[in-house]
């Protein structure tokens, strides 16, 4: 499963997890076995606002995107991730929702 990030300053966020052809998103299952090879299911076909771009399979793999929510703070890793290669089922890797504060220095 190949996931494209979109970067998107949102409180939370969302756990994804790849089943199979399913996604898992904060427990609700989304299967996208129907999609056949070269066709796209629209974003708007899909009712979660995690899904930010359509669902095509390419050369039978899956290609979707996510909105990726984000604090105030987040890293250059958040803001601009890179793709996503999800080769077996288990959590999808995210980039840190925010950076570490720093410690305040003490008066």
């Amino acid at each position: 499963m190949q996931i494209t990030l979109s970067p998107v300053r949102r409180e939370g966020r969302p756990t994804f997890e790849r089943l199979g052809d399913a996604l898992v998103i904060d427990g609700e299952t989304f299967d996208f076995s129907g999609v056949p090879e070269g066709a796209y299911l629209p974003a708007e076909a899909v009712a979660s606002d995690w899904l930010a771009g359509p669902v095509t399979r390419i050369a039978g793999e899956l290609h979707l995107a996510l909105a990726l929510s984000h604090g105030a703070n987040a890293p250059q890793e958040t803001l601009f991730p890179d793709p996503v290669q999800v080769a077996s089922d288990g959590a999808v890797p995210l980039p840190p929702y925010d950076a570490t504060a720093p410690e305040e220095a003490s008066a």
